[in-house]
């Protein structure tokens, strides 16, 4: 069952006009949330990440947070699965053609469910291949907005040559993947490209951060080169329904010695064991990066 502009249906029973200014421009914006035993995943962190969005395009949030979890909460009732991600989709409506915002037109909401899946574990095992491309997307990659045909095509390079992700360079430094974010590995270190109008602002890329300060792993957030990710010991991949993934393979060049490294190991652990905390919904007192 999908939710549609107030009403609960199936997804064959769906509609849009085809004024929808989402379908005519692009001119909306998404948020993907991971259930976890039909528990939304860091539920304020998305929603902060939704209204940074609609701030971005200018566009009133049609629902309070407390309506939007109330929403949710229904929308993973009515959904088969105890681990699913959520897909909202909210548009700036629906009116005739004519780039110039549309006065008093109501917003389109969707959202749907669809199981989600952990990783394939033979990708864990010997991890997972990506290549390089240079970042020719617009300089608002902070704002998660449904126009998304240059990540599309980015995507695609990868998906032609059998890799599972683009790794993006802009200016010689890395920013992101064409639909996740990248950390590098280096001596023992953690590198983290800084948040910028040039990437999306991801919440496992926060999640890993805060484990890595929660247990003393050495990192740092700066700009990394396009050198230094070619010489990386190891470079790892996150994303809401990726969780975390090692790519072992980069441009058909093995990543230092082509197999998942000790840095990979310890945080995919770390992280299921704070992802089972808050699937269980007790969390130890005096935890900090909650």
């Amino acid at each position: 069952m999908i939710y549609l502009n107030g009403k609960f249906m199936p997804i064959e029973e769906a509609c849009i006009p085809v004024l929808d200014r989402g379908f005519i421009f692009g001119d909306g914006i998404y948020e993907v949330i991971p259930a976890y035993s039909r528990k939304p995943f860091r539920l304020a962190k998305h929603l902060n990440r939704l209204q940074h969005s609609l701030d971005g395009i200018r566009l009133k949030n049609p629902l309070s947070n407390a309506d939007w979890e109330s929403l949710l909460e229904q929308v993973i009732a009515k959904n088969d699965g105890e681990d699913q991600y959520l897909y909202l989709h909210i548009t700036r409506g629906v009116a005739k053609r004519d780039h110039a915002f549309p006065v008093n037109v109501p917003p389109t909401v969707f959202i749907m469910s669809n199981p989600l899946l952990p990783p394939p574990a033979e990708l864990l095992i010997s991890g997972a291949s990506a290549i390089t491309a240079i970042d020719n997307r617009w300089i608002r990659c902070d704002v998660k907005a449904i126009s998304l045909l240059p990540n599309v095509l980015l995507r695609q390079l990868a998906v032609d040559v059998h890799a599972i992700e683009t790794i993006l360079i802009r200016d010689g430094f890395l920013t992101e993947g064409a639909a996740s974010n990248i950390f590098v590995v280096k001596d023992n270190v953690l590198l983290a490209p800084p948040k910028s109008h040039l990437m999306l602002p991801g919440i496992t890329y926060d999640v890993i951060l805060e484990l890595a300060a929660a247990n003393q792993i050495a990192h740092e957030v700066r700009e990394i080169s396009e050198a230094e990710i070619r010489a990386a010991d190891e470079i790892l991949l996150t994303s809401s329904t990726k969780e975390i993934m090692p790519i072992t393979l980069l441009d058909n060049k093995s990543v230092s010695n082509g197999k998942p490294g000790a840095m990979f190991t310890q945080l995919h652990t770390l992280y299921q064991q704070y992802k089972a905390t808050h699937m269980r919904g007790n969390v130890p007192a005096g935890t900090k990066y909650l």
